[in-house]
């Protein structure tokens, strides 16, 4: 899916226009942002701008250098705030809407906010606790004939794979897998080959809208309109695109979406999203039941009821959504991308580095994917400078960088140094 300035645009517009107030006035006191007038103009020091929000907005100490916000992101400091006075306000029972708890709640007002940030109904959004749980209860509770054919990618997470292979094992479905070319030639290339994979039996289309191991871009549109031609319903994992990219629902044209807000949303660990289109809601069966599992006039509320939870976390999510609003998707967008590209650009100059990541910015947003041509000794060697330096991404032979905009063009700088002294 390609980011094009005018998506990138109506996204600020949607996150500064919404319910009436600006996200900058929804920030407590504390935490106001400072002023980026003039940050898309030339001569605007991005750098010096950006170090100013890792320093007064994240509790990040300076000498650590993240890189895997692709795992896990980081929460500024108004999102601990939200959660912490959620807690203090449940435990002195001094909360405005009833009993602290949550797991019951349909949370009308929170999934409102959510549905309008990734562009669909209320009724087709429920919240869970993560993009694995929401796969979970999209292969779980879909209803199939038995055999039907579900087709992946070979660069599906492990949540994306292996809750269709559960179905597998009962001997619900079949399960086929293709593979991505790597690096790709275009988006045209990665949507022929998804395409040209859908056979016959083929009833389910499950795939990443960004790859997790590498970071690929996915041409979503193309892919589900193919398959709705086909009558494949198709399942987006959208772990890494809710706050990495301008995004929304209802244009990719998906009959499923997962996402994961505590990676690039701010979110704190422990909440996701899970989108139903309308007209599949009441066919679609719940993977854990308590009472009025059965109620479709709950619409995508139904998949929510777990059980008491910890409603704090919820507050979280929707205190990083202000966040990220108040600072704008086309400003964290930028931001992140142009990082990317540095990291592309400083690991294609090296002899030993085999890029997995496209030379084609518009195929990665933030997440750039290399395989390192070392040796055991000089890997080993690698990993244990990171940790000397505090410097955290993830490991192996295959190396996956991510950038936010807490990211110092420094940490990518040290990062770069390391693996030149380690491969020396």
């Amino acid at each position: 899916m390609k980011i094009s300035r005018r998506t990138a645009l109506r996204n600020l517009a949607y996150t500064t226009a919404l319910f009436g107030l600006s996200a900058q006035a929804r920030l407590p006191e504390q935490h106001a942002l400072p002023d980026a007038d003039g940050m898309l103009e030339p001569g605007f020091d991005a750098d010096r701008y950006w170090q100013r929000i890792r320093a007064e907005q994240f509790s990040l100490p300076a000498e650590r250098v993240f890189l895997n916000n692709g795992s896990l992101g980081v929460a500024p400091r108004q999102v601990l705030h939200a959660v912490k006075d959620y807690l203090d306000r449940a435990a002195a029972l001094h909360i405005e809407d009833g009993y602290p708890r949550w797991g019951y709640e349909t949370l009308d007002e929170h999934r409102a906010r959510m549905a309008e940030f990734v562009g669909c109904s209320v009724e087709e959004l429920a919240i869970t606790h993560n993009a694995t749980e929401a796969l979970s209860i999209i292969a779980g509770g879909m209803p199939l004939e038995p055999g039907a054919e579900v087709l992946i990618t070979d660069q599906e997470h492990p949540s994306g794979r292996d809750p269709w292979r559960v179905r597998e094992a009962r001997g619900d479905i079949t399960l086929r897998q293709v593979s991505l070319p790597l690096p790709p030639d275009s988006p045209a290339q990665l949507a022929e080959t998804v395409i040209s994979a859908i056979g016959p039996g083929t009833r389910v289309l499950s795939f990443s809208g960004i790859t997790s191991p590498t970071g690929l871009i996915m041409p979503i549109r193309e892919i589900c309109d193919a398959a709705r031609e086909r009558g494949v319903a198709t399942v987006v994992d959208g772990a890494h695109m809710t706050g990495q990219v301008p995004m929304r629902i209802d244009e990719m044209g998906c009959d499923y979406f997962a996402g994961s807000p505590h990676k690039w949303l701010f979110a704190p660990a422990g909440c996701g999203l899970l989108y139903i289109r309308y007209d599949r809601l009441d066919e679609h069966f719940p993977v854990i039941a308590t009472a009025q599992w059965d109620n479709k006039e709950l619409k995508a509320a139904r998949f929510m009821r777990f059980g008491t939870n910890n409603r704090a976390i919820i507050e979280g999510m929707i205190a990083g959504l202000d966040f990220a609003q108040a600072l704008g998707s086309e400003r964290i967008y930028a931001r992140i991308h142009e990082l990317a590209k540095y990291v592309h650009a400083r690991a294609t100059e090296l002899p030993y580095v085999d890029m997995l990541t496209p030379a084609d910015d518009s195929m990665y947003g933030s997440l750039v994917t290399i395989q390192l041509r070392l040796d055991e000794d000089r890997l080993a060697r690698l990993w244990r400078l990171c940790d000397e330096r505090l410097i955290w991404t993830t490991g192996g032979a295959r190396l996956r960088i991510s950038t936010h905009v807490h990211t110092r063009r420094s940490d990518i700088d040290l990062f770069f140094d390391t693996l030149a002294e380690a491969a020396a």
